[in-house]
């Protein structure tokens, strides 16, 4: 089979937020009963030399590495693969990597390659030829070959990462224990397992055709949903600005969309209107169906709706003081978990501030996963969890006040700046940092209230799947209007609840959200205020899932307590009032 090379548009992804596919491995299937022989074929590299699978004749394993260049998997595998050849080369196990893709061009797979050193030929598998014959999926997926080139494994290449989980490390590496296998001339444990990942952007034989396009109807749809994270330097996984930037992506945004899992939004649509809803609408989705089934035609040029205007830099008026998290950056690693980073900033407030709007900002929007800015007040060596100054997650809004409407914090307070980063396969760094607008106390006739319904004394069981905790009532003292609710868990998070018990004996569920994401801290803000009579009590009510299939499960057999990092957990049911009068 001989293939060419040929240079495609450019396309944008990144972030680990979009990752396709299903985790799961087959049972035990004896490696000689798997006959299928690769034959030989020839492709393109990064550089323009042609590479064929013969040229590693003498090799007694071959591994095939279908990577894509922007998939965010295939950015935090592409060093460990690398690190694997250099293991394995004195064994003569080769490596040879194939992108697939249709919207990876040569200069972006050569960008691969340097940024992620990349220390094996990097082939272009024009037209997906080579991916169809050996029926790979998604990348990363990988594919084994024995001195016969006949197929001894496919799938993952360990099982650190998957669909809304990274653990700390893998517990089983999959490839390197049949590469063993294989070298041994054993039979391969568990010959196939599912690859998860990003969708190969395959060429399509369909002709664009139909009236649902993408200027007229899929535009608006996108920048209405999705352009706010997907655009260049946000961190949106791909740019959709443009007609080019979909082209490739298409079955992985099918996918996204169909689990629910893009926009994210995780709150029961049966209780409560909430102004910063993402979910599409049925419509939405129907159309983005029927644009992909009829071969997604561009349509007319004069059809493309004007583009959204995002503010650049900061979306509050131009603060009066801005602080860093610190002195210097925080160096993100490549790859794995890092524990919550914590800095305590003086910001100096020698009086009683009343803060109009506040903004949290990452320093680099590809590793930063959120921000909470708590406040530390005078004389505490501990934050006060009903004051949270500001936050920051993807797609998040910053703190603007309504006039007469201010956050007060007392002269004297500092403030913690908590970091949660999300490794992106190369080395990073961040110099996060946050800004504030003051206003005149003689201007404040309201204070906005923080509030949280917590409970710290969480003993959750080792294995237990549901494990259901529930705060101590928070008695509202006064007429109050409530704003926002934000449900705070970590790892072990499966869903969470907030109820309101009313004076007259009447309850209300104001916020339900059945499958909590750790990956996503969303703050609900309400479309209306809704008013809590003096006497009402918020009931927080928490589920946890400590057991083995909870794949975002650090160790289920840990009996887990309160505590700070991600492995360990906390149980805060944060909510926003104003006063009534």
């Amino acid at each position: 089979m001989k293939l060419g090379v040929c240079k495609l548009k450019k396309l944008v992804f990144s972030g680990l937020l979009w990752i396709g596919g299903l985790v799961g491995i087959t049972g035990p299937v004896a490696a000689d009963d798997r006959s299928q022989r690769v034959q030989d074929f020839t492709l393109g590299s990064n550089y323009g030399n042609e590479v064929s699978l013969s040229d590693f004749a003498d090799k007694p394993v071959i591994v095939l590495a279908f990577l894509g260049t922007e998939c965010p998997l295939a950015k935090l595998y592409g060093p460990r693969l690398s690190a694997m050849q250099a293991k394995f080369a004195e064994q003569g196990v080769a490596f040879i990597g194939v992108s697939s893709n249709k919207q990876d061009s040569l200069t972006k797979l050569t960008a691969y390659v340097h940024r992620y050193e990349i220390n094996f030929p990097m082939l272009k598998d024009v037209g997906n030829r080579l991916a169809d014959e050996l029926g790979a999926a998604r990348t990363p997926e990988v594919v084994v070959l024995d001195s016969q080139r006949k197929i001894r494994y496919r799938g993952r290449i360990d099982d650190q990462y998957g669909v809304g989980f990274a653990r700390d490390k893998a517990q089983r590496a999959d490839l390197q224990v049949a590469i063993e296998e294989v070298l041994a001339d054993k039979l391969v444990t568990i010959p196939e397992t599912v690859a998860v990942g990003c969708h190969i952007g395959r060429v399509k034989e369909l002709e664009p055709k139909g009236d649902i396009t993408f200027t007229k109807h899929i535009a608006p749809i996108l920048n209405t949903r999705c352009v706010t994270c997907h655009r260049e330097g946000e961190i949106g996984p791909f740019t959709l600005t443009k007609y080019s930037d979909v082209l490739g992506w298409e079955e992985t945004i099918l996918e996204v969309v169909a689990e629910h899992r893009m926009p994210p939004w995780n709150a029961n649509p049966a209780h409560g209107v909430f102004i910063n809803d993402a979910r599409l609408s049925q419509s939405e989705r129907d159309l983005l169906k029927q644009w992909v089934a009829g071969g997604m035609p561009e349509g007319d040029p004069a059809d493309l709706p004007t583009p959204p205007v995002f503010t650049e830099g900061w979306r509050i008026p131009e603060p009066d003081q801005v602080f860093s998290m610190r002195d210097t950056p925080f160096e993100v690693p490549a790859e794995g978990i890092v524990d919550y980073e914590r800095y305590v900033v003086d910001p100096g407030w020698t009086e009683d501030k009343f803060i109009s709007a506040a903004e949290a900002r990452p320093g680099n929007r590809g590793v930063v996963h959120h921000i909470l800015v708590y406040i530390i007040p005078p004389g505490k060596d501990r934050i006060d969890l009903e004051q949270i100054l500001v936050g920051y997650a993807p797609g998040s809004l910053p703190v603007l006040c309504d006039d007469g409407v201010a956050l007060k914090v007392k002269a004297g307070s500092k403030l913690l700046f908590e970091m949660h980063y999300t490794p992106n396969g190369s080395k990073q760094s961040d110099l996060s940092y946050a800004g504030v607008c003051f206003v005149d106390e003689s201007q404040v006739q309201r204070v906005l209230q923080g509030r949280a319904a917590v409970e710290p004394n969480l003993n959750i069981p080792a294995g237990a799947s549901h494990h259901e905790v529930v705060a101590k009532d928070y008695v509202i003292r006064k007429d109050e209007f409530l704003q926002s609710m934000t449900p705070h868990m970590h790892l072990r998070g499966k869903a969470f609840r907030f109820e309101a018990f009313y004076p007259n004996g009447t309850q209300e569920t104001l916020l339900d959200v059945p499958n909590y994401d750790f990956n996503w801290q969303l703050k609900y803000i309400l479309a209306e205020p809704k008013l809590l009579p003096k006497g009402t009590k918020i009931r927080c009510t928490a589920v946890y899932d400590n057991s083995s299939t909870n794949l975002s499960n650090p160790d289920p057999t840990m009996e887990v307590e309160w505590g700070q990092q991600s492995s360990e957990e906390m149980m805060i049911g944060f909510f926003d009032t104003l006063p009534a009068t």
